[in-house]
Protein backbone atom coordinates (compact mmCIF):
# COMPACT_ATOMS: atom_id res chain seq x y z
CA UNK A 1 0.00 0.00 0.00
CA UNK A 2 1.28 3.23 -1.22
CA UNK A 3 2.02 5.56 2.42
CA UNK A 4 -0.59 8.40 2.54
CA UNK A 5 0.47 9.80 5.46
CA UNK A 6 1.15 13.24 3.66
CA UNK A 7 -2.42 14.19 3.16
CA UNK A 8 -2.67 14.90 6.70
CA UNK A 9 -0.03 17.58 6.02
CA UNK A 10 -1.02 20.97 7.03
CA UNK A 11 -0.77 21.79 2.86
CA UNK A 12 -4.25 20.03 2.43
CA UNK A 13 -7.72 20.79 3.69
CA UNK A 14 -10.68 17.55 3.93
CA UNK A 15 -11.68 18.38 0.65
CA UNK A 16 -8.26 17.51 -0.86
CA UNK A 17 -7.66 14.18 1.12
CA UNK A 18 -11.77 13.51 0.21
CA UNK A 19 -11.01 13.80 -3.30
CA UNK A 20 -7.23 11.66 -3.51
CA UNK A 21 -9.57 8.61 -1.98
CA UNK A 22 -12.54 9.26 -4.27
CA UNK A 23 -9.72 8.88 -7.49
CA UNK A 24 -7.82 6.16 -5.70
CA UNK A 25 -10.79 3.84 -5.75
CA UNK A 26 -11.79 4.65 -8.91
CA UNK A 27 -8.46 4.05 -9.94
CA UNK A 28 -8.28 0.75 -8.31
CA UNK A 29 -11.38 -0.31 -10.84
CA UNK A 30 -10.70 1.06 -13.60
CA UNK A 31 -6.69 1.55 -14.28
CA UNK A 32 -4.41 0.90 -16.13
CA UNK A 33 -5.79 0.74 -19.57
CA UNK A 34 -4.17 -1.12 -22.71
CA UNK A 35 -2.02 0.74 -24.29
CA UNK A 36 -1.59 -0.85 -27.52
CA UNK A 37 -3.02 2.16 -29.19
CA UNK A 38 -2.22 4.83 -27.58
CA UNK A 39 -4.78 7.47 -29.43
CA UNK A 40 -7.86 5.28 -28.63
CA UNK A 41 -6.45 4.84 -24.97
CA UNK A 42 -6.24 8.67 -25.10
CA UNK A 43 -9.52 9.37 -26.18
CA UNK A 44 -11.33 6.75 -23.71
CA UNK A 45 -9.54 7.81 -20.66
CA UNK A 46 -10.54 11.76 -21.58
CA UNK A 47 -14.14 10.50 -21.65
CA UNK A 48 -14.05 8.25 -18.87
CA UNK A 49 -12.55 10.77 -16.23
CA UNK A 50 -14.72 13.64 -17.89
CA UNK A 51 -17.42 11.58 -16.78
CA UNK A 52 -16.76 10.44 -13.65
CA UNK A 53 -16.05 14.30 -12.95
CA UNK A 54 -12.43 13.93 -12.46
CA UNK A 55 -11.27 16.88 -15.02
CA UNK A 56 -13.18 19.54 -13.48
CA UNK A 57 -10.71 20.86 -11.61
CA UNK A 58 -8.17 21.40 -15.13
CA UNK A 59 -10.13 24.46 -15.77
CA UNK A 60 -12.00 27.06 -15.02
CA UNK A 61 -16.20 26.67 -13.71
CA UNK A 62 -17.54 28.87 -15.44
CA UNK A 63 -20.91 28.47 -13.16
CA UNK A 64 -18.35 29.58 -10.22
CA UNK A 65 -15.52 30.64 -11.35
CA UNK A 66 -12.56 30.88 -9.11
CA UNK A 67 -8.85 30.29 -9.13
CA UNK A 68 -7.31 26.92 -9.74
CA UNK A 69 -6.52 24.52 -7.17
CA UNK A 70 -3.23 23.56 -7.59
CA UNK A 71 -3.04 21.26 -4.92
CA UNK A 72 -5.91 19.14 -6.55
CA UNK A 73 -4.14 19.38 -9.75
CA UNK A 74 -1.16 17.99 -8.22
CA UNK A 75 -2.63 15.19 -6.21
CA UNK A 76 -4.28 14.25 -8.95
CA UNK A 77 -1.66 13.80 -11.13
CA UNK A 78 0.53 12.19 -8.33
CA UNK A 79 -2.62 9.48 -7.92
CA UNK A 80 -2.97 9.12 -11.61
CA UNK A 81 0.41 8.54 -12.23
CA UNK A 82 0.82 5.82 -9.84
CA UNK A 83 -2.07 3.64 -11.12
CA UNK A 84 -1.15 4.70 -14.83
CA UNK A 85 1.33 6.93 -16.84
CA UNK A 86 -1.23 7.09 -19.98
CA UNK A 87 -4.20 8.39 -17.15
CA UNK A 88 -1.90 10.98 -15.66
CA UNK A 89 -1.26 12.28 -19.32
CA UNK A 90 -4.66 12.44 -20.14
CA UNK A 91 -5.64 14.27 -17.71
CA UNK A 92 -2.55 16.57 -17.62
CA UNK A 93 -3.01 17.39 -20.98
CA UNK A 94 -6.71 18.68 -20.86
CA UNK A 95 -5.50 21.60 -17.71
CA UNK A 96 -2.07 22.50 -19.53
CA UNK A 97 -3.94 22.94 -23.22
CA UNK A 98 -6.61 25.35 -21.83
CA UNK A 99 -4.94 26.88 -18.62
CA UNK A 100 -4.64 30.12 -20.94
CA UNK A 101 -8.64 30.11 -21.89
CA UNK A 102 -9.14 29.51 -17.83
CA UNK A 103 -6.38 32.39 -16.72
CA UNK A 104 -6.72 35.02 -19.97
CA UNK A 105 -9.31 34.18 -21.95
CA UNK A 106 -12.82 36.23 -23.05
CA UNK A 107 -16.37 34.38 -22.04
CA UNK A 108 -17.04 33.47 -25.29
CA UNK A 109 -13.76 31.61 -25.78
CA UNK A 110 -14.22 30.22 -22.25
CA UNK A 111 -17.55 28.40 -23.47
CA UNK A 112 -14.94 25.53 -24.31
CA UNK A 113 -13.73 24.60 -20.89
CA UNK A 114 -17.70 23.08 -20.12
CA UNK A 115 -16.96 20.21 -22.70
CA UNK A 116 -12.84 20.17 -21.86
CA UNK A 117 -13.96 19.92 -18.42
CA UNK A 118 -16.19 17.05 -19.37
CA UNK A 119 -14.06 15.24 -21.39
CA UNK A 120 -16.21 16.06 -24.57
CA UNK A 121 -13.13 17.68 -26.46
CA UNK A 122 -9.83 16.92 -25.85
CA UNK A 123 -7.27 19.86 -25.92
CA UNK A 124 -3.58 20.75 -26.71
CA UNK A 125 -1.08 23.37 -25.64
CA UNK A 126 1.32 24.03 -28.72
CA UNK A 127 3.66 26.38 -28.09
CA UNK A 128 7.82 23.91 -28.78
CA UNK A 129 8.83 24.81 -32.46
CA UNK A 130 12.15 22.73 -34.07
CA UNK A 131 14.11 26.04 -33.68
CA UNK A 132 13.19 26.46 -30.06
CA UNK A 133 11.98 24.70 -27.59
CA UNK A 134 13.29 25.80 -24.31
CA UNK A 135 13.78 29.30 -26.23
CA UNK A 136 10.47 30.22 -26.69
CA UNK A 137 10.86 33.51 -27.06
CA UNK A 138 12.86 32.54 -30.48
CA UNK A 139 10.05 30.73 -32.21
CA UNK A 140 9.47 31.50 -35.93
CA UNK A 141 5.94 30.75 -36.42
CA UNK A 142 3.81 33.92 -37.30
CA UNK A 143 0.18 35.40 -37.18
CA UNK A 144 -0.10 37.92 -39.59
CA UNK A 145 -2.95 40.50 -39.42
CA UNK A 146 -5.32 40.41 -42.37
CA UNK A 147 -8.22 42.50 -42.05
CA UNK A 148 -10.51 40.86 -38.95
CA UNK A 149 -8.47 37.99 -39.39
CA UNK A 150 -4.83 35.91 -38.36
CA UNK A 151 -3.18 33.92 -40.92
CA UNK A 152 -0.92 31.87 -38.76
CA UNK A 153 2.42 29.86 -40.74
CA UNK A 154 4.50 27.68 -39.41
CA UNK A 155 5.05 24.54 -37.37
CA UNK A 156 5.01 23.28 -34.05
CA UNK A 157 6.57 20.17 -32.60
CA UNK A 158 6.32 17.61 -29.65
CA UNK A 159 2.70 18.43 -29.58
CA UNK A 160 1.12 16.33 -26.66
CA UNK A 161 -2.31 15.13 -28.28
CA UNK A 162 -1.10 16.52 -31.81
CA UNK A 163 -3.14 14.43 -33.93
CA UNK A 164 -6.18 13.67 -31.79
CA UNK A 165 -6.60 17.13 -29.68
CA UNK A 166 -10.28 18.93 -30.71
CA UNK A 167 -8.53 22.04 -29.90
CA UNK A 168 -5.09 23.75 -29.77
CA UNK A 169 -3.73 26.76 -28.15
CA UNK A 170 -0.85 28.11 -30.30
CA UNK A 171 1.33 30.68 -29.94
CA UNK A 172 2.78 32.78 -32.56
CA UNK A 173 4.74 35.80 -33.96
CA UNK A 174 3.02 38.62 -33.98
CA UNK A 175 5.80 41.37 -34.00
CA UNK A 176 4.56 43.91 -31.52
CA UNK A 177 8.25 43.99 -30.41
CA UNK A 178 11.61 42.10 -30.72
CA UNK A 179 11.69 38.59 -28.89
CA UNK A 180 9.68 37.52 -25.98
CA UNK A 181 7.17 40.59 -26.31
CA UNK A 182 6.17 40.22 -30.23
CA UNK A 183 3.94 37.02 -29.44
CA UNK A 184 0.68 36.52 -29.09
CA UNK A 185 -2.02 33.22 -28.46
CA UNK A 186 -4.62 31.91 -30.49
CA UNK A 187 -7.06 29.50 -30.14
CA UNK A 188 -7.51 27.17 -33.10
CA UNK A 189 -9.86 24.17 -33.70
CA UNK A 190 -8.02 21.16 -35.08
CA UNK A 191 -10.49 21.13 -37.91
CA UNK A 192 -9.26 24.43 -39.12
CA UNK A 193 -8.67 24.72 -43.18
CA UNK A 194 -4.30 24.59 -43.59
CA UNK A 195 -3.76 22.52 -39.95
CA UNK A 196 -2.24 19.46 -41.00
CA UNK A 197 -0.61 16.56 -38.75
CA UNK A 198 2.85 16.58 -40.27
CA UNK A 199 4.40 13.70 -38.71
CA UNK A 200 3.41 11.34 -35.75
CA UNK A 201 6.17 11.04 -33.05
CA UNK A 202 6.82 7.98 -31.43
CA UNK A 203 8.69 7.73 -27.75
CA UNK A 204 10.16 5.67 -25.32
CA UNK A 205 7.01 5.72 -23.40
CA UNK A 206 4.19 6.12 -26.41
CA UNK A 207 1.69 9.17 -25.84
CA UNK A 208 0.27 11.23 -28.84
CA UNK A 209 2.77 13.34 -30.12
CA UNK A 210 3.30 15.20 -33.31
CA UNK A 211 4.77 17.72 -35.27
CA UNK A 212 2.06 20.07 -36.74
CA UNK A 213 2.30 22.17 -40.02
CA UNK A 214 0.27 25.17 -40.40
CA UNK A 215 -0.14 26.26 -43.82
CA UNK A 216 -1.82 29.60 -43.92
CA UNK A 217 -4.34 28.96 -41.13
CA UNK A 218 -6.67 31.54 -40.94
CA UNK A 219 -8.38 32.16 -37.86
CA UNK A 220 -10.69 35.58 -36.64
CA UNK A 221 -9.12 38.10 -34.56
CA UNK A 222 -11.79 37.00 -31.66
CA UNK A 223 -9.24 33.64 -31.75
CA UNK A 224 -6.77 35.90 -30.06
CA UNK A 225 -6.19 35.21 -26.07
CA UNK A 226 -5.50 38.21 -24.31
CA UNK A 227 -4.16 40.94 -26.29
CA UNK A 228 -1.41 41.16 -29.08
CA UNK A 229 1.98 40.71 -27.84
CA UNK A 230 0.72 39.14 -24.12
CA UNK A 231 1.70 35.11 -25.85
CA UNK A 232 5.08 34.84 -23.63
CA UNK A 233 3.42 36.03 -20.33
CA UNK A 234 0.39 33.67 -20.50
CA UNK A 235 2.35 30.83 -21.67
CA UNK A 236 4.61 31.57 -18.55
CA UNK A 237 1.87 31.88 -16.64
CA UNK A 238 0.06 28.81 -17.58
CA UNK A 239 3.63 26.78 -16.66
CA UNK A 240 3.72 28.44 -13.66
CA UNK A 241 0.89 26.70 -12.69
CA UNK A 242 1.32 23.40 -13.93
CA UNK A 243 4.71 23.26 -13.25
CA UNK A 244 4.44 21.86 -9.91
CA UNK A 245 1.98 19.47 -11.38
CA UNK A 246 5.01 17.83 -13.18
CA UNK A 247 6.73 16.92 -9.79
CA UNK A 248 3.25 15.35 -8.79
CA UNK A 249 3.68 13.00 -11.51
CA UNK A 250 7.05 11.95 -11.10
CA UNK A 251 5.70 11.72 -7.50
CA UNK A 252 3.63 9.21 -8.18
CA UNK A 253 5.80 7.18 -10.28
CA UNK A 254 8.47 7.38 -7.58
CA UNK A 255 5.90 6.20 -5.12
CA UNK A 256 4.87 2.83 -7.52
CA UNK A 257 8.44 2.32 -7.49
CA UNK A 258 8.85 1.87 -4.07
CA UNK A 259 5.83 0.30 -3.37
CA UNK A 260 7.06 -2.29 -6.36
CA UNK A 261 10.08 -2.58 -4.59
CA UNK A 262 9.15 -3.22 -1.10
CA UNK A 263 7.27 -5.91 -2.42
CA UNK A 264 9.81 -7.52 -3.80
CA UNK A 265 12.21 -7.06 -1.46
CA UNK A 266 9.86 -8.57 1.21
CA UNK A 267 8.93 -11.63 -1.65
CA UNK A 268 12.30 -12.35 -2.69
CA UNK A 269 15.06 -14.48 -1.21
CA UNK A 270 18.64 -14.41 -1.49
CA UNK A 271 20.83 -16.12 0.21
CA UNK A 272 18.60 -18.31 2.07
CA UNK A 273 16.93 -14.96 3.30
CA UNK A 274 14.20 -12.44 2.29
CA UNK A 275 16.14 -9.46 0.23
CA UNK A 276 15.02 -7.02 2.42
CA UNK A 277 17.38 -8.03 4.95
CA UNK A 278 20.56 -7.02 2.78
CA UNK A 279 21.44 -3.61 4.67
CA UNK A 280 22.17 -2.58 1.07
CA UNK A 281 19.42 -3.12 0.00
CA UNK A 282 17.63 -1.21 2.95
CA UNK A 283 20.43 1.67 2.48
CA UNK A 284 18.45 2.19 -1.32
CA UNK A 285 14.80 1.67 0.33
CA UNK A 286 16.17 4.53 3.01
CA UNK A 287 17.33 6.72 0.23
CA UNK A 288 14.20 6.01 -2.14
CA UNK A 289 12.11 6.87 0.84
CA UNK A 290 13.64 10.11 1.57
CA UNK A 291 13.78 11.25 -1.60
CA UNK A 292 9.79 10.89 -2.17
CA UNK A 293 9.05 12.72 1.13
CA UNK A 294 11.84 16.07 0.29
CA UNK A 295 9.62 15.95 -3.78
CA UNK A 296 6.51 15.74 -1.90
CA UNK A 297 7.50 18.68 0.59
CA UNK A 298 8.58 20.90 -2.35
CA UNK A 299 5.62 20.07 -4.54
CA UNK A 300 3.00 20.49 -2.35
CA UNK A 301 4.46 23.83 -0.96
CA UNK A 302 4.33 25.27 -4.61
CA UNK A 303 1.21 24.35 -4.78
CA UNK A 304 -0.05 25.88 -1.34
CA UNK A 305 1.49 28.83 -1.87
CA UNK A 306 -0.08 29.38 -5.16
CA UNK A 307 -3.32 28.53 -4.05
CA UNK A 308 -3.25 31.01 -1.20
CA UNK A 309 -3.18 33.82 -4.19
CA UNK A 310 1.09 34.08 -4.86
CA UNK A 311 0.58 36.28 -8.32
CA UNK A 312 3.67 34.03 -9.24
CA UNK A 313 5.50 30.56 -7.61
CA UNK A 314 8.25 30.49 -10.55
CA UNK A 315 11.01 29.50 -7.95
CA UNK A 316 9.01 27.17 -6.12
CA UNK A 317 7.52 25.42 -9.34
CA UNK A 318 10.68 25.38 -10.36
CA UNK A 319 12.64 23.65 -7.60
CA UNK A 320 9.93 21.32 -7.35
CA UNK A 321 9.97 20.27 -10.49
CA UNK A 322 14.00 20.00 -10.92
CA UNK A 323 13.97 18.35 -7.66
CA UNK A 324 11.06 15.76 -8.10
CA UNK A 325 11.35 14.34 -11.69
CA UNK A 326 15.23 14.16 -11.19
CA UNK A 327 15.18 12.31 -7.67
CA UNK A 328 12.04 10.10 -9.12
CA UNK A 329 14.56 8.82 -11.99
CA UNK A 330 16.98 7.80 -9.45
CA UNK A 331 14.23 6.06 -7.41
CA UNK A 332 13.07 4.13 -10.20
CA UNK A 333 17.02 3.72 -11.56
CA UNK A 334 17.23 1.80 -7.51
CA UNK A 335 13.92 -0.14 -8.39
CA UNK A 336 15.20 -1.67 -11.46
CA UNK A 337 18.41 -2.64 -10.04
CA UNK A 338 16.86 -3.99 -7.24
CA UNK A 339 14.08 -5.95 -9.23
CA UNK A 340 17.39 -7.51 -11.33
CA UNK A 341 16.53 -9.26 -14.87
CA UNK A 342 12.69 -8.43 -14.20
CA UNK A 343 13.53 -4.92 -13.74
CA UNK A 344 14.40 -4.47 -17.82
CA UNK A 345 11.99 -6.98 -19.22
CA UNK A 346 9.28 -5.36 -21.12
CA UNK A 347 6.21 -5.60 -19.79
CA UNK A 348 6.97 -5.21 -16.00
CA UNK A 349 5.64 -2.28 -14.38
CA UNK A 350 9.10 -1.15 -13.35
CA UNK A 351 10.75 -1.59 -16.94
CA UNK A 352 7.34 1.15 -17.92
CA UNK A 353 7.94 3.41 -14.99
CA UNK A 354 11.91 3.90 -16.46
CA UNK A 355 10.43 4.66 -19.22
CA UNK A 356 7.88 6.57 -18.76
CA UNK A 357 9.74 9.03 -15.81
CA UNK A 358 12.76 9.96 -18.83
CA UNK A 359 10.38 12.92 -20.69
CA UNK A 360 9.61 14.76 -17.23
CA UNK A 361 13.02 16.09 -16.83
CA UNK A 362 12.60 17.52 -20.74
CA UNK A 363 8.80 18.98 -20.97
CA UNK A 364 7.67 22.21 -19.48
CA UNK A 365 11.30 23.20 -18.61
CA UNK A 366 14.02 21.09 -19.00
CA UNK A 367 16.17 20.25 -15.91
CA UNK A 368 19.24 22.49 -16.62
CA UNK A 369 16.52 25.22 -17.88
CA UNK A 370 14.90 25.20 -14.12
CA UNK A 371 18.47 25.94 -12.84
CA UNK A 372 18.52 28.68 -14.46
CA UNK A 373 15.38 29.74 -13.30
CA UNK A 374 16.11 29.09 -9.89
CA UNK A 375 19.23 31.12 -9.48
CA UNK A 376 17.86 33.78 -11.60
CA UNK A 377 15.05 34.13 -8.96
CA UNK A 378 17.19 33.58 -6.46
CA UNK A 379 19.82 36.53 -7.42
CA UNK A 380 16.76 38.94 -8.08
Amino acid sequence: MPDRSFLDWPFFEQRHRDWADKLDAWCGKNLPVDHSDVDAACRDLVARLGEAGFLKPTALDTDNPGPLDVRTLCLTRETLARHDGLADFAFAMQGLGTGAISLFGTPEQQQWLDRTRAGKTISAFALSEPRSGSDVANMDMTATRDGDDYVLSGEKTWISNGGIADLYTVFARTGEAPGAKGISAFLVPADTPGLEVAERLDVIAPHPLARLAFNDVRVPASAMIGRPGEGFKIAMSVLDVFRSTVGAAALGFARRALDETLDRAGSRELFGAPLFDLQMVQGHIAEMALDIDAAALLIYRAAWTKDMGAPRVTREAAMAKLFATDRAQEVIDKAVQIHGGDGVRRGHIVESLYREIRALRIYEGASDVQKVVIARQIGK
